[in-house]
Parts: structure tokens; C-alpha cells; sequence
């Protein structure tokens, strides 16, 4: 038995190591680096530890702007991108002769690269001297003036990077739902069909119920996606998202170590530890409410 267990550590070597070196020793290194004070990356010396660069992050305007960017986008796109996801699915498992072409259809933005998918929304909403854009053409048709969706307001611009974010992730979570719906047994839609229960009554009794667990997978993940969203800002608005008023954390995070304010790594590894503790405390709390509502 022991000779058994020491072969199988010896299997997971390789992957303890990959992690240890890549995963675990990472993020040790920015705790770490969270708590010194005045550090210098050329020299490698700090002056003191303490949590003065929380402190500074916490006042910081532009990380309370990222801040709020990321608690918008978090709020509104993985409830509605997962909503729309689970009708777009129950959709196509509707219709079983297409499925598979629909699916295909519906999976196309998530393997298109993400900045081309920004410049098609950039020609949608952008206004130049030549056009208002797409967009604002069709809003004129219902006698509405044309909004400056990427350097206007700043609800469009919000209201651009939600409708952006909502369209890169909503395929694979219906590839997702539409094969967790595939794999609910025919057997529990026949009876209910016998004892002649409403569909709605079917769709909340026995389909949520089944697929549950792969909901609530979609949720955990799309909250950690949302909350490390970076890039679908820079393809709307471009590299100063400061300056825009559409930065988020990881961007923050990006900025100052590499950014024009950069070279601040202890408080780019504080903004990083504030960020990992929310997103760690909102995945306990969906880990404690789904011990109620997810069946496996």
C-alpha cells in the first residue's frame, strides 16, 4: 500500500511542482510584496512593513473608479449573460434538428479574438465625423438623439462595455447549459407529461433542479471572470482607461506596474490582495447558498 502511494505522489510530482512554482510561490510573493513599504523594484529594498499601501490603494480615486467599474460589470453581466444563456439553451433544446447549427452559431464570438470583437462594436457605437454609428442610425429612427456611447456619458460608456462583456461570454455558457440540459433524463419529462404538469411547472421542478450544479458552476466562474475583466475594456476604449473613467481592478493592477504611473509593485500586489479577497469572500457565500438550492 505505502509502495502504491509513493508511486502515485511521484505521478502528481510534475503538477505539484508546475503549481508550486507558477501558482502557489506567486501568490506568496504578493502578500508579501502587499506589506512592504516603500518599495523599490530597482534596488529591491523597502523601509518598513505595515499595511500602508491598502491604505493608499483604498484612497486611491482611480482604484475606487475601477472599483466601482468592476462591481457594475460584475453585477450586471453575470446575472443577465447567464439568464439569457439558460433561454437562449431551453431555446434550442426545442428544437433538435437545428440544435447543432444554433450551437455552432452561438459559439462563434467565443473563439473570434477579442479585440476584433471590439472594433465591430467600436464601428456599432463609435461616432465620427463621417457617421453617428450604427447604432445611434437605428436609435434616430425612433426620434432619438444620437449618444456618444465611447467618449460620452458615462452610463453609455458602462452600458457599451455590460452589452460587450454579456456578448463575449454567452457562448460557452450555452454550450454549457444546452449540454446540461441534453443530459436531463427523458424519463422525468414523460411523467411529468402523463401526470399532465405545466411546462412551467416542469421547467422549475425537474430542468433547474437537474441542471443546477452546471448553474451554479457558471455562476462561480462568470463572477471571477467578470471581476478579472481588463481586456474588453482596453478593445473599446483603449490603453488610458484612467482617463476614459472605465478602468477596473486588474487593470489597476496593470497600471501601476506597467503602466505611465507604474513601477509601484507593493501597491499593485495590494490592490491584487483586495481583489482576491473579495472575489474569494462572494465564492464562499455562493459556496454556503448552494448547499440549499444546487442538487447533485
Amino acid at each position: 500500500m505505502e509502495k502504491n502511494s509513493l508511486k502515485a505522489w511521484l505521478y502528481l510530482l510534475p503538477a505539484i511542482l508546475f503549481l508550486g512554482v507558477f501558482l502557489v510561490y506567486p501568490l506568496v510573493d504578493v502578500f508579501i510584496y502587499s506589506f512592504e513599504e516603500g518599495y523599490n523594484s530597482a534596488s529591491q529594498t523597502y523601509f518598513g512593513i505595515g499595511t500602508y499601501n491598502f491604505s493608499y490603494v483604498l484612497h486611491d480615486p482611480y482604484f475606487l473608479q475601477a472599483l466601482k467599474n468592476t462591481l457594475i460589470l460584475v453585477l450586471i453581466t453575470v446575472p443577465v449573460s447567464t439568464a439569457l444563456a439558460l433561454l437562449i439553451s431551453v431555446g434550442l433544446s426545442s428544437i433538435p434538428h437545428l440544435k447543432q447549427l444554433y450551437q455552432t452559431v452561438f459559439f462563434l464570438p467565443y473563439v473570434t479574438n477579442t479585440l476584433a470583437v471590439g472594433l465591430v462594436f467600436m464601428i456599432l457605437f463609435a461616432k465620427t465625423e463621417y457617421s453617428d454609428g450604427l447604432v445611434n442610425v437605428l436609435l434616430s429612427l425612433f426620434g432619438m438623439t444620437p449618444v456618444d456611447f465611447l467618449d460620452g456619458p458615462y452610463a453609455a460608456k458602462m452600458l457599451v462595455l455590460c452589452i460587450y462583456t454579456v456578448w463575449i461570454v454567452l457562448p460557452f455558457k450555452i454550450l454549457i447549459l444546452t449540454s446540461a440540459l441534453a443530459s436531463v433524463k427523458a424519463d422525468y419529462y414523460n411523467a411529468a407529461r402523463i401526470d399532465g404538469t405545466p411546462r412551467l411547472r416542469v421547467f422549475t421542478r425537474i430542468t433547474l433542479p437537474m441542471i443546477s450544479p452546471m448553474l451554479f458552476y457558471l455562476i462561480i466562474t462568470g463572477f471571477i471572470g467578470a471581476f478579472k475583466a481588463y481586456s474588453d475594456a482596453v478593445a473599446l476604449f483603449g490603453t488610458n482607461l484612467n482617463t476614459a473613467e472605465m478602468n477596473t481592478i486588474v487593470g489597476y493592477v496593470y497600471d501601476m506596474l506597467y503602466g505611465d504611473s507604474g513601477g509601484y509593485p507593493s501597491y499593485a500586489s495590494a490592490a491584487a490582495v483586495i481583489l482576491f479577497a473579495i472575489v474569494l469572500t462572494i465564492t464562499v457565500i455562493n459556496l454556503l447558498i448552494s448547499r440549499k438550492h444546487v442538487h447533485y
